[in-house]
């Protein structure tokens, strides 16, 4: 009688199927730093919050009004998609973190952003 050859095929699939979804699992876990609520200001100098979720979804408040929109991790920072012409990127250097707006790619301003939550 030969040795059934199928069920190991069966339970090396079934470890590697395993080891996939832990990897993504902890992948998932980890959490950007950019991740939270920040405070900053518009390119007019008004207030201006924006919330990233670990889901890549975006909610800003500005002027009363609610902007939304995705976002996702940059090799310096973080860039936050509005589904308009406009843009928000933010950078950290060192200890500080730096918003820059951008319209139809155009930088249209920078200022100081800071991560309350």
């Amino acid at each position: 009688m030969k040795p059934n050859l199928g069920l190991g095929k069966i339970a090396a699939t079934f470890a590697t199927v395993v080891f996939a979804f832990s990897v993504i699992s902890l992948a998932s876990l980890a959490a950007s730093q950019f991740e939270g609520t920040w405070k900053l200001k518009d390119t007019k100098g008004n207030p201006f919050e924006i919330t990233l979720s670990a889901d890549g979804s975006a909610e800003g408040h500005l002027s009363g009004k609610k902007l939304t929109g995705t976002w996702k991790d940059e090799s310096d920072g973080v860039v936050i998609d509005w589904g308009d012409k406009w843009t928000t990127k933010i950078t950290k250097t060192g200890d500080q973190y730096k918003k820059t707006a951008y319209e139809n790619g155009k930088s249209m301003g920078e200022s100081e952003a800071q991560k309350v939550k």
